[in-house]
């Protein structure tokens, strides 16, 4: 995605099934898990460049020793710093000392050595990136099973609400961002499970005991499944949660839609979960298909006792998994990923032929970013399958026809695309300096280009992902390319255009940073039905009383007048550069919706791409988010 956009936080989740002791003979490493931790958040760096954090339970601790503790960094390479504390210690042990010292006193010598580990990426979307808004998050209790380290990949588009109803509890939460609001009510939902059991009558009622006992009998018979089931009975998004109590009890649970990601793997060393499916398949060195999906609606519960159970914690809703996470998100060495965005490619062949005029031997093929590689290798694959046909039933006729001299059977039996690197991308580059005219510059440089690759009479195609804002494209890509002065550049998008807000996870809730929406205002204004906007409006505003699940989409009345032709025509000439010095023609082509369908078959969420919302909460953010921006409002919209 050439375009800045926020991302999904990662999430990782490693609860040890045997002794720390078993780790220490078997690997000569008692820090084994803590290390698969490491392997784990490192192979979704993808996901989170804003913090890191890391919390860990210890098992059978003695009385006055630490047994839950969390580090948390907002730095530059926060994983790095993360784990420079948590190894302290770690890597000074001898095999003597592995030898020779119990599990315990392992453990009170290496603050983070323990059974359980929760490992969070953090890009920030709403609550702003400092320190105290990186997970996990950790609420604190002195009874140990009372203890909660939580952290998510998520977004709730009514955490407004949920915290009012924590207020209307009786509770006084500290700060109203999503997370704290889900810690809390967990945690109070957490509470009432303690106080239930200990009021339950009956078989198994903890009337009979007292004292230690009594924390320990509540400990074993707490029921993770229905504490989540009372907590999430309001929630409205997209999420997956990991978390740890005190105790040694650890889950992961998935939004009943499977909006969010979320995989799982068991065996008699390790139970582990994570964002995605192939780091998990990678760290433990297992084929794909031993990584299962946490199924949507359900938790992976862990028990201190070794118990693992996969109940429902909310009932079912039809499912509408992210495509996004298909598209760019996830890293592509997942298989079936890699195929969904090859076979995205594919689906962009015949458009992309027909724009050229089959004038092959004038048009070199690239591809920008890195994420867009394997969309540019299906596109490249099936452009050169076709033209194979296409050369093969030509030499026939000329054959047939007797007309087959030999420059022509030279011509059709060399028929290879000419595929260039024509940009790489400075990744230590940062444009973070906020003064326009300087940002504007530096973006020129985000890529460096390869000269002499391209005559004056070539067509260059460039395969992006996706095009959300144009903005990079404007303000540094378009230009950047021009300077290798082909005749013509298409910018081809392996993803339809987005149209509509997401609330689910991605920042990007603004109607008006939206290229497709700028060039669906602009086509209306050019054909003098600007009142169609007047209309939406009125229409939003009608439904802003109305609970979520009573909203519609009026906004898709905007998009309705034009082909998906149309509004790339237009976004063709938005993204081009006022002040370029080039002649050529800039042209996108974008994948249909029915090309994404058909590529990626098991992920139906395309809300963005759509404006069919997966929840109710979707609805209300789309019409708020329409409000604003007819009020020039830059608030955000859930």
């Amino acid at each position: 995605m050439s375009d800045r956009i926020g991302h999904h936080c990662g999430l990782a989740l490693v609860r040890l099934q045997k002794p720390l002791s078993y780790y220490g003979r078997r690997y000569g490493d008692p820090a084994w898990g803590l290390r698969r931790l490491y392997l784990l958040m490192e192979k979704q760096h993808n996901r989170g460049q804003d913090g890191a954090g890391v919390a860990v339970v210890k098992f059978d601790m003695p009385p006055g020793a630490e047994y839950i503790k969390r580090i948390r960094s907002d730095k530059h390479n926060a994983i790095e710093r993360v784990f420079d504390t948590v190894m302290k210690n770690v890597d000074d042990l001898t095999a003597e000392d592995i030898e020779a010292q119990s599990d315990i006193e392992l453990k009170q010598r290496c603050a983070f050595l323990g059974e359980v580990y929760l490992g969070h990426l953090r890009y920030g979307t709403h609550a702003g990136y400092e320190l105290a808004n990186c997970h996990p998050y950790l609420r604190t209790n002195n009874t140990a099973s009372r203890n909660l380290a939580l952290a998510g990949n998520f977004n709730m588009t009514n955490s407004r609400q949920l915290f009012d109803q924590l207020v209307e509890a009786g509770l006084n939460p500290i700060g109203d961002s999503d997370t704290q609001v889900i810690l809390e009510r967990i945690g109070y939902c957490l509470d009432r499970e303690h106080e239930y059991l200990r009021a339950t009558m009956g078989p198994g009622s903890l009337r009979a005991f007292e004292g230690r006992q009594l924390a320990l009998e509540t400990s074993r018979q707490l029921d993770l499944a229905r504490i989540l089931s009372k907590a999430a009975e309001e929630w409205d998004g997209g999420y997956v949660f990991v978390g740890a109590l005190g105790n040694g009890d650890a889950f992961a649970c998935r939004d009943p839609v499977g909006i969010r990601p979320g995989y799982f793997y068991i065996d008699e060393e390790v139970v582990a979960a994570a964002s995605e499916r192939a780091a998990l398949a990678n760290v433990f060195d297992v084929e794909p298909d031993k990584i299962e999906p946490i199924p949507p609606g359900h938790v992976l519960i862990i028990k201190r006792d070794g118990r693992i159970d996969t109940p429902r914690f909310t009932p079912p809703l039809p499912q509408r998994q992210c495509t996004f996470e298909r598209i760019y998100f996830s890293r592509g060495n997942d298989p079936a990923i890699y195929q969904e965005r090859k076979a995205l490619g594919r689906n962009l062949a015949a458009p992309v032929l027909a724009a050229l005029d089959n004038d092959l031997p004038n048009t070199v093929f690239s591809y920008i970013p890195n994420t867009a590689e394997a969309a540019y290798i299906g596109l490249v694959e099936e452009i050169d399958r076709l033209n194979c046909h296409r050369r093969v039933d030509e030499l026939r006729q000329r054959i047939q026809e007797g007309t087959a001299g030999d420059v022509d059977l030279e011509r059709l039996l060399d028929g290879r695309l000419r595929t260039e690197k024509v940009a790489h991308k400075d990744q230590r580059l940062r444009t973070f300096i906020t003064h326009d005219a300087a940002r504007s510059d530096l973006m020129l440089h985000i890529y460096d280009i390869t000269r002499g690759v391209l005559r004056p009479h070539d067509t260059l195609v460039v395969v992006d992902d996706s095009i959300v804002r144009g903005t990079t494209l404007r303000e540094s890509i378009i230009t950047m390319l021009s300077r290798l002065n082909p005749r013509r550049i298409i910018i081809v998008s392996s993803a339809p255009p987005i149209m509509y807000p997401d609330c689910y996870g991605i920042d990007m809730s603004q109607f008006g940073r939206f290229v497709a929406f700028q060039a669906a205002v602009a086509l209306l204004e050019e054909r003098g039905q600007e009142q169609v906007l007047e209309e939406v409006a009125a229409r939003c505003q009608e439904q802003v009383k109305l609970a979520p699940d009573k909203m519609t989409n009026p906004v898709k009345a905007i998009y309705e007048p034009f082909t998906l032709q149309a509004l790339s025509a237009k976004i063709s000439q938005l993204v081009r550069p006022p002040s370029l010095n080039w002649s050529g023609e800039v042209q996108i082509i974008y994948q249909s919706v029915d090309g994404l369908r058909s590529a990626i078959r098991n992920h139906s969420g395309d809300w963005y791409f759509t404006g069919d919302y997966p929840t109710p909460g979707g609805y209300r953010v789309v019409n708020t988010s329409y409000l604003n921006w007819r009020a020039a409002c830059e608030a955000r919209a859930y």
